[in-house]
């Protein structure tokens, strides 16, 4: 008993560690977008995006695209070992989302997007 408990306190605060050195940025910004096409759209314009801008292929990188009818949430994960910084990640979907939202817009849907940036 006393070995799982010590055990237990061990893991604990192995994973705490773990997770207090995990990076993230969140930001939030309103835009005008059909949400029709939006997911795909927007999921390919910011792994083309960050592809091109950064030394990351696709394969690095963690996306998920979640949301309703007036908030969305775009969350990105890259490798903690990339010489990037966060907040250049976090530019480059910002605009990526502003691309998406100024080519694909025919009805006027303005919504609430959270964006997420974490070193994993």
């Amino acid at each position: 008993m006393k070995k799982t408990i010590i055990s237990g306190i061990l893991f604990c605060s192995i994973l705490l560690v773990g997770c207090s050195t995990t990076e993230i940025l969140e930001s939030e910004q309103e835009v005008v977008v059909s949400l029709d096409k939006l997911f795909a759209d927007l999921q390919n314009e910011i792994i083309l995006s960050i592809t091109e801008q950064t030394e990351l292929d696709s394969d690095s990188l963690a996306i998920m695209l979640s949301g309703g009818a007036d908030e969305f949430a775009v969350s990105v994960g890259f490798p903690k070992d990339a010489n990037i910084e966060g907040t250049s990640i976090q530019q480059i979907v910002e605009d990526s989302i502003e691309n998406v939202s100024e080519t694909e817009t025919t009805s006027e849907e303005k919504i609430k997007m959270i964006i997420k940036i974490e070193k994993y």
